[in-house]
């Protein structure tokens, strides 16, 4: 063989070799990639995660990339709350930290999520700090202020970590934590789950304390979160934070996520997903019809649900010896039973007396306080002490149409879906924000929407309550949530006015010269229209300034619901009634109902008293 075709022939053992060995690096690379992330549509910021280890840690990658055979298991809480957490101030210190997080949330899509602001005379100020943890326990604690009074624009990779729909962010009240940090902050948090709906769906679940974060924490994960006055209520918008603020706000963080995984019971058996499924998708579906929906428990105190409360400090201008005290004192607080912070009957909801008309014919069933009110005006009589029985003196404005009528029927003081005779309150199968709209026509006289259930059982069907609010959210563009936040707008304007001084009074010595003179311009043009100085008085106004305008636009959820109903006139406003009334029986599944109960109670009898062509006036 001459010299040349043994030249040819290494060359092209060689090219071979290499297109080969390339082929097959990128088959096993692709194989792998489909087991993390699924054959479909790809996740954003589990692609972007990829796409960034890839360039910047290629070494790591066979690390980040577990096997579908072999699922990651979650750390216990013990591991869990000895990660230290990591302060951001900067873009800088949020990038140094940042790739940590993408290696997490490849595994586990999921945070763990809180919020701190201090509260001075009962006002809440800006979301001062938000802390996010990932499974593994790393958790940052990110200092919004320090962005704002630095005129600093916040990390891509947080405010697109936030409101990707494809990571969960778990935590108690976080939905509500995410309707602050938009008012404050203009930050959009998506894929919330709230911690209490998935606690009230697992019902093994043994819920002794109620369902704060600290209670959670008691009973399911046997760990005691620290919540003294002291922590909670300290100075979050402190220059430095110290040690105990760091570990307390880490901890919320870390115990979330830790209870995320208890409940949905993979802290124990971590499971693999199927074929063609992704993580995500794994846990959204544990999670269905709880992603994005506010928590409609009613809140108690501070041992209850009061996380919403627990930021509150003192003045730090008023001494706590001056009696303008901001904390609720401790020795007040009442702690209830599991029910959501619910207050049970004192007293039986029915006393099954009797009025009848003059001659004798019954016309409804009511209570002893009511019948009594009758014999004390001198317009009934008094027919029977068992049953208590009054006759009216005078001809009442309306009688039954039949003797089988729903309000004739004594009913029993007892939970209509489990039978429970004790601790039951009220239920009401259409909710008041939708009830309180209807017309006077279909408001009179609708006790029939009243029923009794006990604690458990309100609560339970308040999480079912809120799955169906949300689909009228969807179906007719009426959001649901805060009022407050919807009822108020934020001014840019003066926003940047405040701002502005802010930063000068908190920062102005060391701050560029030019910078400075930008930000007094911003104050001067405000105040005095560029013709005076700007002077220490005017920059503590305009720190204080409100940001806030009424929005006159606004509508509630309850109203515009109401409204696309009563489009289609009385039948529309019968359908609302009836879709809440079969919701209810679907998802509660009542064995106790009184009898006559129906979903299309007087339905028939506004027909034919007032047609379908009623005039409809919302209240």
């Amino acid at each position: 063989m001459s010299r040349w075709s043994t030249f040819t022939a290494a060359v092209a053992t060689m090219l071979g070799a290499t297109f080969g060995g390339l082929f097959l690096w990128r088959r096993i690379r692709t194989q792998k990639r489909k087991a993390l992330k699924g054959p479909a549509a790809a996740e954003p910021v589990q692609a972007q995660l990829e796409a960034d280890i890839t360039t910047t840690q290629p070494a790591a990658r066979p690390e980040l990339l577990v096997p579908s055979n072999q699922p990651v298991t979650i750390p216990p809480v013990s591991m869990l709350i000895q990660v230290p957490p990591v302060v951001v101030n900067s873009s800088d210190e949020w990038e140094t930290f940042w790739p940590t997080f993408q290696k997490d949330l490849l595994l586990y899509p999921v945070l763990g999520l809180d919020c701190e602001w201090v509260s001075v005379k009962g006002k809440a100020s800006a979301v001062s700090l938000l802390q996010l943890a990932t499974f593994s326990g790393h958790c940052v604690l990110v200092r919004l202020l320090s962005f704002r009074e630095a005129q600093l624009p916040l990390p891509k990779g947080l405010m697109g970590i936030l409101s990707d729909p494809h990571v969960l962010k778990v935590g108690v009240g976080c939905y509500e934590d995410g309707k602050r940090l938009v008012h404050d902050h203009g930050l959009t948090l998506g894929c919330t789950v709230d911690l209490r709906y998935l606690a009230l769906r697992q019902r093994q679940a043994v819920l002794n304390n109620g369902l704060s974060l600290k209670s959670l924490a008691a009973d399911l994960l046997n760990y005691t979160l620290d919540k003294s006055l002291e922590l909670r209520c300290s100075d979050w918008e402190a220059d430095v934070l110290t040690h105990e603020q760091m570990k307390y706000a880490a901890r919320d963080a870390q115990i979330s996520i830790a209870l995320f995984f208890q409940l949905l019971g993979l802290n124990v058996e971590p499971s693999v997903p199927a074929e063609g499924e992704t993580v995500f998708v794994q846990l959204a579906s544990r999670c269905q019809g709880l992603v994005d929906v506010p928590f409609r428990g009613h809140c108690g105190g501070e041992g209850e649900n009061g996380e919403w409360k627990r930021r509150s400090r003192k003045s730090t201008v008023e001494s706590p010896e001056s009696g303008d005290q901001q904390v609720p004192d401790p020795r007040k607080n009442k702690r209830k039973p599991l029910g959501v912070g619910y207050s049970a009957r004192k007293s039986p909801l029915y006393d099954n007396c009797f009025l009848h008309a003059p001659d004798g014919q019954p016309l409804c069933t009511c209570d002893k306080k009511k019948a009594k009110w009758y014999l004390e005006k001198g317009i009934g009589e008094l027919v029977s002490e068992d049953p208590f029985i009054v006759r009216l003196l005078f001809e009442p404005s309306g009688r039954p149409e039949s003797q089988k009528d729903y309000y004739l029927i004594a009913k029993e003081n007892l939970c209509v879906v489990c039978g429970k005779a004790e601790s039951y309150i009220r239920k009401n199968i259409v909710p008041h924000e939708y009830r309180r709209h209807f017309p006077a026509e279909m408001k009179d006289h609708n006790s029939h929407d009243i029923l009794l259930l006990c604690t458990s059982c309100h609560a339970a069907s308040n999480v079912h309550d809120g799955i169906l609010k949300q689909q009228l959210v969807e179906e007719y563009s009426a959001p649901q949530g805060c009022e407050v936040g919807v009822r108020l707008l934020e001014d840019t304007g003066r926003r940047r006015v405040r701002s502005a001084a802010r930063a000068l009074l908190s920062a102005s010595n060391g701050m560029p010269e030019s910078r400075r003179e930008e930000l007094l311009s911003i104050i001067q043009s405000f105040f005095c229209n560029d013709h005076q100085d700007v002077t220490q008085e005017m920059l503590q106004r305009a720190a204080a300034l409100e940001t806030r305008i009424f929005n006159e636009s606004f509508v509630s959820h309850g109203v515009k619901v109401v409204r696309a109903y009563a489009e289609r006139g009385l039948p529309g406003l019968m359908e609302l009634e009836h879709r809440w009334r079969q919701h209810f029986l679907t998802t509660m599944h009542p064995r106790y109902l009184p009898p006559l109960w129906s979903v299309s109670h007087n339905h028939d009898k506004y027909l034919r008293k007032y047609g379908e062509d009623l005039q409809i006036q919302l209240n």
